[in-house]
Parts: structure tokens; sequence; C-alpha cells
């Protein structure tokens, strides 16, 4: 995979936490730089731990596991998941649920490392995918951790200003830069295995 899969692929994932966080912001009545700060920390150290485990996952089965032509299958393994996560993005955003706006002084920390477990999930899945692809680590957990700061505080501070109506466009831009990933990845084998 190039940088520009892997580019489309963080942005697509990270966008569940834009849209998880413009939820937070639409609920505080002035944004903290403090807490902004401690959240950003909280998230992108979570997205980093989640990107290790499932790309140590994924190098734990290649190694446990001697199928034949296995690099073909772990590549077909990883456009699914990419295209699956494309899917359940496009589900949430179909569903937009609506939130209880409600004016909170402080969001307080349980409420961040929950989101950022429910969104690390997205971040295991493509972890693994991005191991059976060979990729090198060291681009993706800086793309990981630079996407996941800027769009905490792009999304905390979209929702402070517009609300939380903007998530399933969010969703739908996720879902998008993933299919594109999956389908450009599908073109690249067809053309390498022809």
């Amino acid at each position: 995979m190039g940088w520009f899969e892997n580019l489309l692929i963080v942005a697509g994932i990270s966008l569940d936490l834009f849209a998880n966080m413009e939820c937070q912001g639409s609920l505080v009545a002035k944004v903290n730089k403090k807490h902004l700060t401690l959240i950003c920390l909280i998230v992108g150290a979570w997205q980093l731990a989640a990107l290790f485990v499932g790309y140590f996952f994924a190098n734990l089965l290649l190694t446990k596991q001697h199928i034949a032509n296995d690099f073909l299958v772990g590549e077909l393994i990883a456009i699914i998941i990419f295209l699956g996560l494309g899917c359940r993005l496009i589900v949430k955003g179909i569903k937009n649920e609506r939130i209880q706006e409600h004016l909170e002084m402080t969001l307080g920390y349980k409420r961040f490392i929950r989101m950022a477990s429910l969104t690390s999930i997205y971040t295991v899945l493509a972890g693994i995918a991005f191991a059976f692809f060979g990729t090198d680590m060291r681009m993706i957990l800086i793309m990981i951790v630079s996407f996941s700061i800027v769009f905490v505080i792009s999304g905390m501070y979209v929702g402070y200003h517009y609300g939380f109506e903007a998530k399933g466009k969010a969703y739908f831009a996720g879902t998008f830069l993933l299919w594109a990933a999956g389908i450009d990845l599908i073109v690249r084998l067809v053309i390498q295995y022809r």
C-alpha cells in the first residue's frame, strides 16, 4: 500500500472520532483548552495502542498460520476489513442517532475513555489490515496520532459552534474514504495478479 491509501484509510477511520467529538462539543458552554489537551492525549494514546494490538495480532496470525499464498489471502482480508468499516460508518450515518443536547459545565473524562475504546475498534481492525498488507508502521503511527489529535480538536470546535448536525456527513465522508481505498487496493491486486 502506498502513502495515499494509508492516508485515506487513517482519515476514514478518524472521521468516526470527529463525529463523536462533535457531539461532545455541542454540549459544552465553553471549550476548556486544558481539558481538550488531556482528551487529545487520551484518545491519541488509545488509538496508538489499538493500532499496535491489531498489528501485533495479525503478525502473530501470519507467523503461526502457513496458508498457501498467504499474502493474497491477507490482502483480501484487509480489503474486506476496509470495505466493512465503510459499511459500518454508512449505517451510522443513515441512522443519524440524535443526542439530547443539554448544557454541561464539565464533560468528565470517563465518557472520553469510553468513546476512545469504542472508536478504537476500527483502529484495531485497520491495524490488522495494515499488517496483512505489510505496511510500514512508522508512517501509520505518525498519521494515526496526528489525525486523532486534529479530528478531536476540530470535532470539539465544530460541535461547539454548530451542534452535532454534521456528524452524518462525517460518517459518509469516512465511508467514501474507506471505500475509495478498498476499491483502489482491489484494482491494484487485479493488476498485480493478472
